[in-house]
């Protein structure tokens, strides 16, 4: 879709307009994919699939737009040049595999609009993992990259990525699970010297409710994100639910950008082991609940799940949604 003509910060508010004030995102998709027998043991995880299976890559998308969904977000996550260049691919191919992540999401929109009497606003999002997801070791956790990586190291890691991406046909580049405000600050500064052309967001990700995993202010971060004219909208995902509310309400203090939410279902990944240790996550129908009761007051306006959320999340989530939409045209009749 691209600006073009648009200006950057009417996308989302114009794009939210026609979804009828809310949008709704897709949910975990790694976690997907090994629902349908996927085995993401491996550095490239869930892009590891555009290599293997991409027919499930598509399934999932497909079930998340069958669910609802307004947005659906690319499986690029750690689709990094670097990473497919380790695994013996050559430069070349690493490109089209990056790019083949969005024609997959174009298709599956197709093929769900083929399906429809009427299209329903559907996005796809572009995603961009931090370099900690690049390195696989957990530091996309920690934020905790050493003193060696500077702004400029990480503007050269993702340059070519998000050319990519940014000429793939995707609506917009999520950059999604900054754990730190070096990384946020490299995003900012890449988009404004390369010339992106195609709106993004920014979302953090937080252990404390307070701050982002490296212990950066989540303020801070978020008026990095508000200063850069391309940013579309800022937010916060794969976090635990109960810290939401008040980090929506420490961003919307900072920026008038339209606030994303789609934190994980309440688990805590463990980098190290590679492994979801159980807590108390929230269950479908009350974590759609708690979008309207908390988040949205809050000042959030588009919602979806992270890591281990499933469809039933994001149907919940849509049904909880449309409700409200309903009710609100009800009082105004």
């Amino acid at each position: 879709m691209g600006l073009g003509g648009q200006e950057t910060s009417s996308f989302v508010s114009d794009f939210l307009e026609k979804c009828g004030g809310y949008a709704v995102l897709d949910g975990g998709f790694a976690t997907e994919l090994e629902r349908h027998g996927a085995d993401l043991n491996d550095p490239l995880w869930s892009a590891k699939c555009l290599i293997s299976s991409p027919h499930l890559v598509r399934r999932v998308h497909l079930d998340y737009l069958d669910a609802g969904a307004n947005v659906i977000i690319t499986a690029s996550y750690q689709a990094t040049i670097q990473g497919f260049e380790a695994k013996g691919f050559s430069k070349e191919e690493a490109k089209a595999l990056i790019r083949k992540s969005v024609e997959i999401a174009i298709e599956a929109r197709e093929i769900y609009y083929d399906k429809l009497q009427s299209r329903r606003p559907v996005l796809v999002a572009a995603s961009v993992g931090s370099y900690g997801a690049y390195l696989a070791d957990g530091s996309e956790y920690s934020g905790n990259y050493g003193d060696a990586v500077t702004v400029e190291t990480l503007k050269d890691f993702h340059r070519e990525r998000v050319q990519i991406l940014a000429n793939s046909g995707a609506d917009l580049i999520a950059f999604e699970t900054t754990p730190n405000k070096i990384e946020a600050k490299a995003y900012a500064e890449l988009l404004e010297e390369e010339g992106i052309d195609i709106p993004a967001w920014f979302s953090f990700t937080s252990k404390d409710g307070i701050n982002v995993v490296s212990g950066d202010s989540i303020s801070e971060c978020t008026s990095i994100a508000d200063s850069c004219k391309q940013v579309v909208a800022v937010g916060i995902n794969c976090t635990p639910p109960r810290f939401i509310h008040g980090l929506v309400s420490l961003i919307r203090k900072v920026t008038s950008k339209p606030i994303v939410i789609y934190p994980n279902s309440g688990e805590t990944y463990d980098g190290l082991t590679k492994q979801w240790v159980q807590s108390s996550g929230e269950v479908d129908e009350e974590f759609a609940d708690i979008v309207i009761g908390k988040w949205h007051e809050a000042g959030a306006s588009l919602f979806g799940g992270c890591c281990r959320t499933t469809p039933n999340t994001i149907r919940a989530i849509s049904r909880v949604l449309s409700n409200q939409k309903s009710s609100a045209i009800n009082e105004d009749a």
